[in-house]
């Protein structure tokens, strides 16, 4: 079975009858195989490369993140914990490109390696080859070490960064309240705590602030019965002498009724749904989470927007 070289047809005979196909024919008797053949380094020039351009981009990187927290400092420049901090940030902005690629590298790498390994006549450079493996899987240690290292410093900041935000609207309710408190001395009813600080003058944000998913039945206002009108109490208590009457003289003022002074205040967690385990409950400005209420209050509190631990 003879194989043409031009068109692929396969035929029984030799090439020098001509293809059955194309009439393609021989012209001369094949070249034979060199005695002595060169083993390719272009393998263990891919590994070499790929390695030494991780640790270029990485090593560039954390110089960039040292130079910006610096800011000019030549002693930060001498300290070991500055260039871990450096080391840290480099890790977190090549996350998303540095670990797909180096997972990719890491899997090709070694199946060129192997192939390398298997077959030293064809190919050189092993020890170059192992060289650049060694480096890109070092930096992808490195890259996953330095991010595991900083996660529960993370976690902390993106808990400090949700406090905080209940701590804004809380510091804006209180600051609404109390502004609508001082313009009619008392505090809104539950029912329409909603539209009535609606109708504040809005000159710095705080009312678009407070009530950006507040639910009114959060807030509970509490106070008490206002006293009677002063100047009547004190001519009723001033009378010595009262004019003889058939019936008994009675006075038919009514009180002035229901007047809130205080509230507490219960605001919904991360969840976003009021009533659950996670929720923020406050009284007077002073809010907390509802399961260090529980504790006995032990644990963060927040008063007039600042977080206390």
């Amino acid at each position: 079975m003879t194989i043409c070289p031009c068109c692929g047809f396969k035929f029984n005979g030799t090439l020098s009858d001509g293809c059955k196909e194309c009439g393609a024919k021989s012209v001369g008797v094949a070249l034979p195989r060199p005695a002595n053949e060169l083993p390719s380094y272009g393998r263990a020039l891919i590994l070499a490369v790929s390695g030494s351009l991780l640790v270029l981009v990485f090593t560039t990187q954390t110089f960039i993140a040292m130079a910006q927290r610096s800011s000019g400092s030549l002693e930060r420049l001498f300290q070991f914990w500055q260039w871990i901090a450096a080391g840290e940030t480099a890790a977190w902005r090549l996350k998303w490109i540095s670990i797909p690629v180096l997972f990719i590298t890491l899997w090709f790498g070694l199946k060129i390696f192997r192939s390398i390994k298997a077959q030293p006549d064809r190919f050189c450079g092993l020890k170059h080859a192992r060289r650049g493996l060694l480096a890109s899987a070092m930096v992808g240690l490195l890259i996953a070490v330095l991010i595991g290292i900083t996660i529960p410093d993370r976690l902390r900041q993106r808990q400090m960064s949700i406090d905080a935000k209940h701590a804004a609207q809380a510091n804006a309710l209180k600051t609404v309240l109390q502004r609508y408190k001082e313009l009619h001395n008392r505090l809104p009813d539950q029912s329409t705590v909603v539209e009535e600080l609606s109708t504040l003058h809005d000159h710095d944000g705080m009312v678009r602030l407070a009530l950006t998913g507040f639910d009114s039945n959060g807030y509970q206002p509490r106070g008490e019965v206002a006293a009677i009108d002063n100047q009547k109490t004190r001519n009723l208590r001033g009378a010595i002498i009262r004019k003889a009457s058939l019936t008994t003289a009675t006075d038919d003022t009514p009180p002035a009724g229901l007047v809130f002074t205080d509230y507490d205040l219960r605001l919904p967690g991360e969840d976003k749904i009021l009533g659950t385990e996670d929720d923020w409950v406050g009284r007077d400005g002073v809010i907390m989470r509802l399961a260090d209420v529980a504790k006995g209050g032990v644990g963060r509190s927040v008063s007039a927007g600042v977080l206390n631990p």
